[in-house]
């Protein structure tokens, strides 16, 4: 009797069963991605009120914790905008489609805007295509893969991702989701933040110094010259650049690394909301050739070779940049090579102020810092006619590209030991 019903309970559970809709698996999707001045920019959807999806270009920014947008996108979601005399700010959108997955902004209680009408404020930043970025506190709930080789940017829940690769255990902020990775310079023990939204690595000043003089080989220059070129701030054709030779970062060995000299104003930014010391941040430059991926679950990140190539990225003309509101560019300076400006100067040449207007009659107004930059790159050598405007008016520049921060020579210990 025991038998038959268990047999009976076990028909009836089997055919309950049957009438039920198996759960949906959640999984990961992959979506192309644009790699532009070094940042990761991808398509994604949000939702306006009434009704439609508005289609937006996101900034994959792993090393910013605030969620960011143009002043136009926050007025096309309705959303409501105030402002002191520093910032706008407005409530988040609710959410983002990546690849028709649903990304909660749950976690945010605001959005920063910049403190610009409209009109100017199409986009999040000048020199970039991005309306609007994905935070730091936002890809802390997922596992992410950016796959800087083939061009692709991945994210899903939790537990969905198969990470590939040689992996670290890193330190990654509670609340901020940023994300510090154990590292050695010189057989010294370090942290070493990673931010993929950075074009280019930073050390701070005294670090940075301290390696310069025992390191008088090692290439340096002043001016923020290609992907070193951020933002065009006042201060970058001042900074000092150095091609560290050799830097332990996680499990991965890293060869001539251009780095920038950070100031420790920065560098206390970047330590408070993990809650560890600091000495810089490694950006996307240095990690080009690899699928970087994402487990915050686990506090994990992995490092997948997917090419090996020497990008020539600082085989640029030597000028240093401004994108401003209206798609123009303003020239802040002209970077030494070999002891002299790398472009002309003085009465006929350049002059800081002065817009550059074209490149070999290419106009640049308009386009991304890396697609300027782009243009101003090439092989050592080749000349670039730069059309530049002053006082109102034009005139035209030759200028050559220059290979700076040139790798030391290959006769010396140092290459030995690689």
């Amino acid at each position: 009797m025991r038998f038959a019903v268990a047999g009976c309970v076990l028909l009836l559970s089997s055919f309950c069963g049957a009438q039920e809709k198996p759960a949906a698996v959640a999984a990961s999707v992959t979506v192309p991605a644009i790699i532009d001045h070094n940042r990761v920019t991808i398509e994604a959807d949000i939702a306006v009120p009434d009704g439609s999806t508005q289609r937006v270009r996101a900034w994959v920014d792993n090393g910013n914790p605030d969620l960011e947008m143009s002043r136009h996108l926050a007025t096309v979601l309705q959303l409501a905008v105030s402002c002191d005399d520093r910032a706008c700010s407005s409530a988040p959108p609710h959410e983002m489609t990546i690849g028709g997955m649903s990304i909660s902004f749950a976690a945010l209680k605001e959005a920063k805007i910049p403190l610009k009408p409209v009109s100017a404020a199409s986009v999040l930043a000048p020199g970039t295509n991005a309306e609007i970025n994905l935070p730091a506190r936002v890809l802390r709930h997922y596992d992410v893969l950016v796959d800087f080789p083939g061009h692709k940017f991945t994210i899903g829940p939790p537990g969905t991702i198969h990470f590939q690769g040689v992996s670290s255990k890193v330190q990654i902020g509670a609340e901020s989701g940023l994300i510090q990775v154990s590292s050695q310079i010189e057989s010294k023990k370090y942290n070493l933040a990673l931010d993929l939204g950075s074009s280019v690595s930073f050390l701070s000043e005294d670090l940075f110094h301290t390696l310069a003089a025992a390191h008088a080989a090692w290439p340096l220059m002043t001016g923020a010259v290609g992907p070193a070129n951020m933002w065009g701030t006042d201060d970058e054709p001042k900074w000092q650049l150095m091609r560290v030779d050799r830097l332990q970062y996680g499990p991965v060995f890293l060869t001539d690394v251009p780095v920038v000299a950070l100031s420790v104003a920065y560098i206390d930014f970047i330590e408070k909301p993990v809650g560890a010391s600091d000495v810089g941040l490694l950006g996307s430059q240095a990690l080009l050739n690899y699928r970087v991926g994402f487990d915050y679950a686990h506090s994990t990140v992995y490092f997948d070779i997917g090419r090996l190539f020497n990008f020539p990225d600082f085989d640029v003309v030597g000028l240093v940049l401004r994108p401003e509101d209206d798609g123009r560019f303003t020239i802040l300076g002209v970077a030494d090579f070999e002891g002299k400006p790398s472009v002309p100067s003085g009465p006929e040449g350049v002059h800081g102020g002065d817009l550059l207007v074209a490149v070999d009659d290419i106009p640049v107004q308009g386009v991304t810092m890396g697609q300027v930059w782009s243009m101003l790159g090439g092989t050592p050598g080749q000349a670039r006619k730069l059309t530049i405007e002053h006082g109102g008016k034009q005139f035209m520049v030759a200028a050559s590209v220059r290979h700076f921060l040139a790798e030391p020579p290959d006769d010396g210990d140092t290459k030995k030991k690689k």
